[in-house]
Order: structure tokens, then sequence, then C-alpha cells
């Protein structure tokens, strides 16, 4: 906790790589003062087949589950941290988006939990 799954064209890996943009996204979590460093978990998934908008068009998304607990404008914040992040590191790609959703403490459970 907290995750940060990337889903993008692979075409946006022709500009930068993925250890990249998994740092950059990293980076910005980090200054979000919001989590613990030991804790951001990120990802990039690259697709090759893909369909936005009824064509074929760039496209990055982020979908983050953070712990529930921070404030509607804390979220907010950090969506629009990350969205102008990757709107500076790719401005050709014109479908640029993240959400946050938010899981329960009670529900949750990990490895060093049990």
């Amino acid at each position: 906790m907290p995750h940060f799954i990337v889903d993008c064209s692979v075409e946006v890996l022709e500009s930068h790589p993925e250890e990249y943009i998994a740092e950059q996204i990293h980076l910005v979590a980090v200054a979000s003062d919001l989590f613990d460093i030991g804790d951001i978990k990120v990802r990039v998934n690259p697709y090759s087949k893909y369909v936005v908008g009824g064509k074929r068009e760039l496209f990055i998304h982020v979908f983050s589950s953070i712990m529930q607990g921070r404030t509607t404008e804390q979220r907010a914040k950090l969506s629009q941290s990350v969205v102008e992040k990757l709107v500076a590191m790719f401005p050709h790609v014109p479908n640029i988006a993240m959400n946050v959703s938010e899981f329960e403490k009670a529900t949750y459970c990990n490895r060093n939990m049990l």
C-alpha cells in the first residue's frame, strides 16, 4: 500500500522506458507526503492492443489504490500531481488520466500481518 498501476499504450515507451516512468510516479507519490516511501509500489503495464474512443489513440491511465483515511482534497491533489507530471513527460499523448480508489483498513491483509 499504496499501489500505482500505470496502464499505457506501448508506444509511450518510445519516449521514456518503463523504469523511468515508474521512478517518476514514485517521486510524485513521495512528494505528496501521504505515504511512507517504503510502502509505495508502482507497476507499468504497456498494451499493444487497445482502442480509445473508437480509435487507436495513445493513452496513459494510472489506477491508484490507497488505504482509506485521506481527504478528498488530498486524493484530488495526488491525482492532479501525477497527471501534471505525465503531461510534462508525454506532451504528445492526448489521453492521460488517473483515479484513486480507497480500500478498507479492516479488510486489508498482507503477509506481514499474518
